[in-house]
């Protein structure tokens, strides 16, 4: 482990044998890892990770099994309870285990159902949260979830559910009228049907729409469109999952917000792409 990643003086937990650590990798800059997680890393006997870790981060625990448990839609998957069944065993072998999953591992990721069968298997667990790519992922395409002259209100969802097919239960007529910004994870395959709920709750086909894909990482890409151009226009782009897709006004602010695109010498394309007509407050 390299000097430059010596953890700050404090007295970190430790990650005894027996244990299970479910942590969050975060959406995949290696940069974003809590310090706890790095901490983990360094203590881990078994690494049970997910298809988004970055190999990056996988390299900070050379002194650890890795065990791939990634899922990917239309590929062959491991099953939920194999894993977490897995993890139960591990812990009983008296392994240090971390459970590394991408993003934060209560948001859409199942850390949850794990985290109640190894309490229900009287196995000990610590929960390291990690930034969800709904945030962090928009975050580095420019789009800020909340923004006071937007939104007062924003709603995450899935876009799937546990079948693979577009979440039943949703109300998207209370989505639609209830909150200004909806984020959705895991909504790519379904977007024409969201799409339609959506318009159909209310939506006008011109709200601004943003695709972020493989979010924060060398490969990320941004598709902005609207509502109701977003089918054709994601279809035209050729666009592979995993995306984070946001819908409201707040896409608008990546107009002057996309701070990758300054940092390579694109000037912003909008000073004020709200219309407001006057300078942003300072507070």
């Amino acid at each position: 482990m390299s000097d430059s990643l010596a953890l700050p003086d404090k007295n970190w937990p430790v990650l005894e044998k027996g244990w299970v650590w479910l942590c969050g990798a975060g959406p995949g800059d290696p940069g974003l890892l809590t310090l706890h997680a790095l901490n983990a890393l360094r203590q881990a006997d078994v690494v049970i990770y997910d298809a988004l870790v970055q190999e990056a981060i996988l390299d900070w625990a050379p002194q650890a099994e890795l065990i791939y448990a990634g899922k990917r839609g239309g590929k062959p998957s491991a099953k939920q309870r194999d894993i977490s069944l897995r993890l139960v065993d591990l812990a009983r072998a008296g392994k240090r285990v971390l459970r590394l999953k991408g993003g934060d591992p209560f948001v859409f990721g199942r850390g949850g159902e794990e985290a109640q069968t190894l309490v229900q298997h009287g196995v000990p667990i610590r929960i390291i949260p990690g930034i969800s790519a709904g945030i962090g992922g928009l975050a580095y395409a420019g789009i800020p979830v909340t923004h006071r002259d937007v939104n007062q209100s924003v709603t995450f969802v899935t876009g799937h559910d546990q079948s693979g097919n577009v979440t039943s239960s949703l109300d998207w007529v209370a989505i639609s009228k209830g909150s200004q910004v909806i984020v959705i994870y895991m909504g790519m395959k379904h977007i024409a049907r969201i799409a339609a709920s959506l318009m159909e709750a209310g939506r006008p086909a011109s709200e601004p729409v943003a695709f972020v894909t493989t979010a924060t990482t060398e490969d990320q890409q941004v598709l902005e469109t609207t509502l109701g151009s977003c089918v054709d226009d994601v279809a035209a782009s050729g666009l592979e999952p995993p995306a984070i897709i946001c819908v409201g006004r707040s896409v608008m602010m990546r107009q002057v917000l996309d701070w990758q695109g300054m940092a390579e010498g694109h000037a912003p394309r909008d000073l004020d792409p709200l219309g407001r007509g006057r300078p942003a407050e300072t507070a």
